[in-house]
């Protein structure tokens, strides 16, 4: 089987490495694409489930842009709809129309949704969050689960990071993941001074298996929550309709306060949402927060044009049928050349891992294979599946899978 070159796309960094700090910096950068040389940093064009590098190679991609991408590049009723709203106006000096069809929809999607507010990205909902939370409360504090990403803040990353101080973490308190003991000696140890808690639907961190909720932990960390007077805040950006289209917690049976949604909502258009129970209305109504381009009216479209064609066609379903399809077959393909591959989190955005190496070598060589092949892999990230992968695209990446398992072996 073929493998790809990247000339292009390395003469392009070159260049950016020049101008641009990193050449591509933040989730994008290249330094977690081991080998470096198997992965492309530039993307010509996309369509469907694949996009195309500036070297002319094909990838089945299965990190639709790290999640955005839900019904497939260039998704004809979405991009529609966001032309339309462009002809007649985008960012404008008053809200759109658009805004209140949006907000009305996601409030009668979304069962614990009385109102809706809009942003850009994940980060500012996870920050408009806790400041809603803090405004409801009084309080300052905010528990968090260890290893849990909410966006680029300084107090949502680990402390070390470079220019994260600790007094950016003075007033976060970290718990283990699926331990509502921990949680309840947390609220303890602080009592009266936590505003909320604030955690994705299940566990994702990288470089490590995912790991769902134990039984029972939902129903557990919601009651310690409400006992201690805190918000209840569910990072629900990465996981959001890509498990139950009325928030993840509708499938794991539990309630939360705020709810944050991001990246699938409008297939790849900026938006960001969080929305709320009717208790936290007017807080949110005194909290200002907002941008240039919040109120861009285009993008709202594309999230209701998305969001509607996703209920249409029960996306979750489909795209976690299409997740298990796919990693049952890689399983095999594993299995059969006496590695065993162990999958983890929801299917239709799992973590796969080689547990006969734990140093994972084995594994980014495996990805990074399988990548210059055409299937998109990562390493230590989680993967996405689309409601645009097919099944020839899935048999695809098995006989990919099957020439990587090959090469790495020889």
């Amino acid at each position: 089987m073929k493998t790809y070159e990247y000339d292009q796309s390395a003469a392009w960094f070159q260049r950016a490495a020049k101008v641009i700090p990193c050449g591509v910096y933040g989730h994008f950068s290249p330094a977690p694409c081991v080998p470096i040389t198997h992965y492309p940093f530039y993307t010509a064009r996309a369509e469907g489930s694949k996009f195309w590098d500036v070297d002319g190679n094909e990838f089945i991609d299965y990190m639709c842009a790290y999640g955005p991408m839900i019904l497939g590049y260039r998704n004809p009723i979405v991009d529609e709809a966001f032309q339309a709203q462009l002809k007649v106006a985008d960012t404008s000096s008053t809200a759109s129309p658009v805004m209140v069809e949006l907000a009305e929809f996601m409030v009668d999607l979304i069962p614990v949704a009385d109102w809706a507010f809009f942003a850009k990205n994940g980060a500012d909902i996870t920050n408009y969050a806790v400041t809603v939370a803090r405004a409801a409360t009084g309080r300052r504090k905010v528990i968090a689960v260890a290893d849990e990403y909410h966006g680029s803040s300084p107090w949502m990353q680990e402390a070390g990071h470079h220019g994260v101080m600790d007094a950016d973490h003075v007033d976060v308190i970290r718990v283990p993941w699926n331990d509502a003991t921990a949680l309840e000696q947390a609220f303890a140890r602080h009592e009266g001074q936590v505003a909320a808690f604030i955690a994705t639907p299940y566990h994702t961190p990288v470089f490590t298996d995912n790991a769902l909720p134990a039984e029972g932990y939902w129903a557990q960390a919601e009651a310690v929550v409400r006992k201690n007077g805190a918000v209840l805040i569910v990072d629900d950006v990465r996981c959001g309709f890509r498990i139950d289209m009325g928030g993840s917690n509708e499938y794991f049976g539990f309630k939360p306060d705020l709810i944050c949604f991001c990246k699938t909502i409008a297939n790849g258009y900026p938006i960001s949402a969080l929305v709320g129970t009717d208790a936290l209305r007017t807080d949110c109504a005194k909290v200002f927060h907002t941008g240039s381009f919040w109120f861009a009216a285009g993008c709202m479209a594309a999230a209701l044009a998305c969001m509607k064609e996703m209920k249409r066609i029960d996306a979750p379903k489909l795209t976690m049928e299409k997740g298990q399809k796919l990693v049952d077959g890689l399983v095999d393909i594993a299995k059969g050349h006496g590695y065993n591959l162990k999958v983890t989190g929801a299917p239709s955005m799992p973590y796969l891992r080689t547990t006969d190496d734990e140093s994972l070598m084995f594994h980014q060589k495996l990805c990074g294979e399988s990548t210059r092949r055409g299937a998109f892999f990562s390493s230590h990230h989680n993967w996405f599946l689309s409601c645009a992968h097919t099944d020839h695209d899935i048999q695809r990446t098995w006989d990919i899978f099957e020439d990587a398992f090959k090469a790495v072996l020889r």
